[in-house]
């Protein structure tokens, strides 16, 4: 029991566990990932997930996308507007003056999922139907999460979508994590390492310009591993700038290396404090690397403050604002096919 939400709707909360005493719980609202119990280079396991105790906390302002499953389309879409087989779309302005992570309250990350749990307890499957319409897309698109748990420490999240109308389709997990244990302090002293040899440069309002630069010579190399906050001179700033000085955070898309819908390696993550390491493996075209610019000290789980990049995301996707740009890998989806991606 997980509480219920404004709207009266029940919300659940599932566990994950595995052999070596990883658990992960998951919850319908939002098909959302809560907790992430992981062991240091000890064994001693702690949560490395920002999130909140209830669905209150998960509908309240404080709750910035923690853990979700984006959607329908993730991160940002110009003006909130594309045209489809001749036909203009207007999505909801939710980000001024564009379109952020599938809308207001009817995107997938707000609404409650059906759950199905396997009889092993190491996975459990979300479904929900977004109808035709709802929150300007068209479609009704059946959408399935499957989070599981392997003896490995592998938690593994595939995707699958359907549609009876062509549609614009991103999804993707906006986890923040804080290797050292989520609420305790910052990540600027994480190490990255990114399989990027480019990135997709953004206009002042995070828009791509279209063009696809490399990531050689700027603050954006991650090739080899790199501590976060080396390259962040204004550790107080609380904003982000575009383009390939982010000297006052990362918000920023990287392209991939390797074949667009093979599993490849894509991230690394270090926390050397604690010697959690995570790897991220997926066969999207890219993955959007953002340092928790905008965390505000809001209360957590069990007590935690999350700080001023308190936590980070590494969102595994396709580019964004994609439907508008013909030079990006296409993320429309069309009947009788299906949407499939795993990270």
């Amino acid at each position: 029991d997980f509480g219920k939400t404004k709207a009266g709707e029940q919300a659940d909360i599932y566990t994950l566990k595995n052999v070596k005493g990883v658990i992960a719980k998951v919850t319908t609202y939002g098909a959302t990932l809560v907790e992430l119990h992981v062991p240091d280079k000890s064994g001693k396991l702690a949560d490395v997930v920002n999130g909140f105790d209830n669905v209150a906390g998960y509908e309240g302002d404080d709750n910035q996308y923690f853990g979700c499953t984006t959607g329908r389309v993730c991160n940002r879409i110009a003006k909130g507007k594309f045209t489809l087989d001749g036909k203009e779309y207007t999505l909801a302005t939710n980000n001024d003056p564009n379109h952020l992570h599938g809308g207001g309250d009817k995107a997938l990350s707000k609404q409650v999922w059906k759950a199905e749990p396997a009889a092993d307890a190491r996975a459990v499957t979300f479904s929900l139907t977004s109808p035709d319409g709802e929150e300007g897309y068209p479609g009704s698109l059946s959408v399935k999460v499957t989070y599981t748990l392997t003896d490995d420490n592998c938690l593994r999240i595939d995707y699958e979508a359907t549609t009876d109308k062509a549609t614009p389709v991103n999804l993707t997990n906006h986890a923040y994590f804080n290797l050292g244990g989520a609420g305790t302090g910052t990540v600027l002293d994480h190490e990255l390492e990114l399989n990027a040899d480019h990135f997709t440069p953004v206009d002042n309002t995070l828009i791509p310009t279209g063009k696809i630069d490399p990531v050689a010579g700027t603050e954006l190399d991650f090739r080899t591993s790199h501590v976060i906050g080396a390259r962040i001179p204004d550790k107080d700033a609380t904003k982000t700038e575009d383009a390939k000085t982010p000297t006052l955070g990362y918000d920023h898309n990287f392209v991939l290396k390797g074949k667009a819908g093979t599993q490849r390696f894509a991230a690394r993550l270090k926390d050397p404090e604690s010697g959690r390491v995570m790897e991220i493996h997926t066969d999207q075209p890219a993955i959007q690397f953002y340092s928790g610019n905008f965390l505000k000290n809001q209360p957590g789980k069990g007590g935690k403050t999350y700080p001023f990049r308190g936590a980070l995301c590494l969102e595994t996707q396709h580019n964004p604002d994609s439907v508008n740009h013909t030079n990006f890998p296409s993320t429309i989806l069309r009947p009788g096919k299906t949407y499939r991606t795993t990270t």
